[in-house]
């Protein structure tokens, strides 16, 4: 611009008619020089000093005051730590496991620290070796279709670009993972993998954990090998029986202030009160349940639709997205445990870490109640794991029942055995523990310490934030079932949910939530052909994929195909969403309304039959009209029962081979053609 400026400048200046003119104009120029070179010096050296002074100050507070201290190397070092063990947990239990493996190396005459790698620079890991017999352990969970954890994304993708030499470093690898899911511990084995591949040695064989299957006693199993490949390694021996050592102290407020006691808050106290954005996993949004309705007309299921407001929260999600929820125990299960066990629930109390130097001060926040702890904290309601069994059993004053709890806590098959029975068919939760034996009678802080956190649930969302940008919308079904045992379990979430069922003022209808971003996403040209396969509460994301169709078609835009196959029980008992689905299909939003229902007849009819009905109009969409393909439901059996009928439509049309299929349908997911939305 300011070559264009003197050009300009240029073309304007008349040429000099005389000498004096001349003369007269180079003295003007040389005072107006002068004038500007001097004025230029006194703004440069002012400005100058401004402009070298600011970037200085950001600077100085930077390094007063760290983000994090990302060093675990100097952590180590300063603490005597000779193993860290880092976990990709999304549920909790990777880190579950973490710490129990942390705990395990003082047997060996080794201190351990699980650490989360979100909080660390793990470059670091090239300058593990400066510290003696020392090892990485990674405990990683693989999140929906083979991606990373939240908190080990940075991991991943550090990985993935590092070109790090890592050859001084030990290491071993457990992953915790799903064999439903097409991507079984996808995680787990890259870590392995590249880990090998920058130079790592790996001194014990990778674990797969398979929760589909027992992932406790996978663990187990493989933990069981893993220490006597260590001792082999380092020469080490075990100096004893695994003892109980506690990680927290109690601390009992007998005078405090009520306004520094948290009430069921994730990460900032009172942020329930005084609520700020962003909102996410640590400090949610408390929505307000403005719809929550019935939707099954029949049978002994409850379906329901809920709508949770969001306006104010700056929110934003997008059709596909997920919506996590933070849902409460039954008071009647935390009031029994506090009979059974004699305590007074609204005790206030502190669980303090003795170890000081822990990144982690309290296994949940505090200084809190035991009511609130036993409410909002804990898992109180799933089967313990063996670890927590080893733990109580030293209280049981019964010989028998504590037998029988170190018996189905040690790694002998017969021990096992009882524990898969007797816990984990039996699906006896601590509750029900306490009450089979009369004599098991814990300490609560203990209780406290050894419970799982109770975790966040997620739903798909079931709308298009460009229809309803200030709602959220949830489709769910209540879970309830008879244990063996001849006890009625609820589902946490669905039967908390259930009764969120607004009044006039709203104010039991609060739900703790955030949103987290899903690879579930609408081709980005609305000219694509969709198929989507959604039985039960599958539907889910697809109620907010025909929304959005519906909406970009009174935009005037242009919009492929919009196929859905549905499936449920009944149609006049369970058929989800059925007027909203006819009203899309008559405005022709929705091309196919295919819909199998499995019960009316005596032979059972689903998805994949009608898709295998259909299945010369699939094919001509999928290889001419390349449409995307969604399923969303059932991992176990309609997801897998698809994708083979998917894979016999390509064999017979495409005229190819069944491994050439299947390599055909893997190369659709691969481009994001084909979407899976599946839990089990």
């Amino acid at each position: 611009l300011t070559i264009m400026g003197d050009a300009g400048m240029e073309s304007n200046i008349t040429p000099p008619d005389s000498t004096t003119q001349q003369d007269s104009l180079f003295s003007m120029t040389d005072v107006f020089l002068i004038s500007l070179i001097t004025g230029l010096l006194t703004y440069w050296f002012f400005f100058r000093k401004k402009k070298e002074e600011i970037p200085d100050l950001p600077k100085i507070q930077s390094v007063a005051a760290p983000a994090r201290d990302s060093s675990f190397i100097e952590k180590m070092k300063k603490t005597g730590r000779n193993i860290v063990v880092f976990y990709g947990s999304q549920t909790g239990t990777a880190e579950e496991f973490a710490n129990r493996l942390s705990k395990d190396a003082h047997r060996y005459g080794l201190r351990g620290m699980a650490a989360d790698p979100e909080e660390y620079d793990l470059s670091d890991l090239s300058r593990l070796s400066e510290i003696d017999k020392s090892l990485a352990v990674f405990c990683m969970a693989t999140y929906g279709e083979g991606d990373p954890t939240d908190n080990a994304q940075d991991f991943y993708d550090w990985l993935q670009e590092a070109d790090a030499d890592l050859s001084g470093l030990r290491f071993a690898v457990f992953g915790l993972g799903n064999k439903t899911y097409e991507h079984f511990n996808a995680m787990g084995k890259y870590v392995d993998k590249r880990l090998e591949e920058l130079g790592a040695q790996r001194i014990f064989e990778l674990g797969l954990g398979d929760d589909d299957g027992n992932l406790e006693e996978d663990f187990i199993t493989w933990r069981e090998q893993f220490w006597p490949a260590v001792c082999e390694h380092f020469g080490v021996e075990a100096t004893g029986e695994e003892s109980s050592i506690r990680q927290y102290e109690l601390v009992v407020h007998t005078d405090v202030n009520m306004n520094k006691v948290y009430t069921g808050e994730m990460g900032r106290l009172k942020s329930y009160e005084n609520q700020k954005p962003p909102f996410d996993a640590k400090n949610p949004f408390l929505a307000h349940v403005t719809e929550n309705r019935k939707l099954n007309e029949g049978g002994e299921r409850h379906l329901m639709h809920l709508e949770l407001d969001i306006s104010n929260s700056k929110i934003r999600y997008e059709s596909g997205d997920h919506v996590a929820v933070y849902p409460a125990n039954d008071s009647s299960l935390v009031n029994q445990i506090g009979e059974i066990l004699g305590v007074d629930l609204e005790m206030i109390m502190s669980l303090n870490n003795l170890d000081e130097e822990s990144n982690k001060k309290h296994p949940f926040p505090c200084p809190t109640s035991y009511r609130t702890a036993l409410m909002y904290y804990l898992d109180i309601t799933n089967p313990p794991r063996t670890n927590v069994l080893y733990e109580l059993a030293q209280y049981a004053t019964d010989a028998g029942e504590q037998e029988r709890l170190r018996k189905m806590a040690s790694s002998a098959a017969e021990g096992k055995a009882l524990y898969l029975s007797w816990v984990v068919e039996a699906r006896r939760n601590i509750l029900a523990i306490l009450q089979d034996m009369p004599s098991l009678r814990p300490p609560i802080d203990h209780l406290c310490e050894l419970l799982p956190r109770l975790q966040a649930r997620y739903y798909s969302i079931a709308s298009s934030s460009k229809v309803h940008p200030n709602a959220i919308h949830i489709c769910a079904v209540t879970v309830e079932y008879e244990t063996k045992t001849g006890r009625l379990n609820k589902g946490v979430a669905t039967n908390w949910l259930k009764n969120k069922v607004p009044d006039e003022n709203g104010s039991n209808c609060l739900v703790p939530m955030y949103v987290r971003k899903s690879q579930f996403r609408l081709p980005f040209k609305p000219s694509t052909p969709v198929i989507m396969i959604g039985p039960g509460t599958g539907i889910a994301p697809f109620i907010g994929f025909i929304q959005e169709r519906a909406w970009l078609k009174q935009q005037g835009k242009e919009v492929g195909e919009t196929v859905l196959y549905y499936g449920c029980r009944h149609e006049r008992e369970d058929y989800l969403y059925r007027e909203e689905l006819a009203r899309f299909h008559q405005e022709g939003v929705l091309s196919q309304l295919n819909v199998a229902f499995s019960r009316d007849q005596a032979e059972k009819v689903y998805v994949q039959h009608l898709l295998k009905k259909n299945k010369e109009n699939i094919w001509k969409l999928l290889n001419e009209g390349n449409a995307h393909i969604y399923v969303c439901g059932d991992a176990r059996n309609m997801a897998r029962d698809v994708q083979n009928t998917f894979y016999e439509i390509v064999a017979e049309f495409g005229n190819v081979t069944q491994p050439q299929a299947v390599d055909y349908v893997k190369k659709l997911m691969t481009k994001g053609r084909y979407s899976l939305d599946v839990w089990s």
